[in-house]
């Protein structure tokens, strides 16, 4: 009998333990579009025109804002570990630009030592008007209606 608790106590904690190992692996996350590295090296400048591209490549993440001459493939990649904010692993960023005919111009790629980190300045703008503080706004009516 002692030796049927013992066991069913050992697969109770390699079990336990199996969960927990689980439980820590990080959680990935692909976003975007990234086409394959034998699908780019069909794409050669100067032959290829914008729908040749979209059916080779699918539709671009995002294009260039004014003259449109320009696709932008982009993809991310992100692990999550528990509870802790997501950390980008890997970013990729295709651009693919074309000529005022619609002919691809240029192919060029960008990875995470293309990026730049952007910190936000801490500042506030100032505001015109008083500030009130806490009593003259609840108070701050008492007397000015009149009957």
């Amino acid at each position: 009998m002692t030796r049927t608790v013992f066991s069913i106590a050992k697969y109770a904690g390699i079990g336990a333990l199996a969960l927990t190992v689980v439980a820590c692996a990080p959680r990935v996350d692909m976003r975007g579009n990234l086409p394959d590295e034998e699908v780019l090296a069909e794409i050669i400048p100067g032959e290829m025109e914008k729908e040749e591209v979209a059916d080779l490549l699918g539709a671009p993440s995002t294009s260039a804002m004014f003259d449109g001459e320009s696709w932008y493939y982009i993809s991310e990649v992100t692990e999550t570990l528990a509870f802790f904010e997501p950390e980008v692993t890997d970013r990729k960023v295709i651009i693919i630009k074309f000529d005022e005919e619609g002919v691809v111009a240029k192919v060029e790629k960008l990875d995470m030592t293309h990026g730049e980190k952007v910190v936000p300045v801490e500042r506030k703008t100032p505001t015109a008007g008083n500030e009130i503080t806490f009593f003259e706004q609840m108070f701050g009516n008492i007397g000015k209606f009149n009957k």
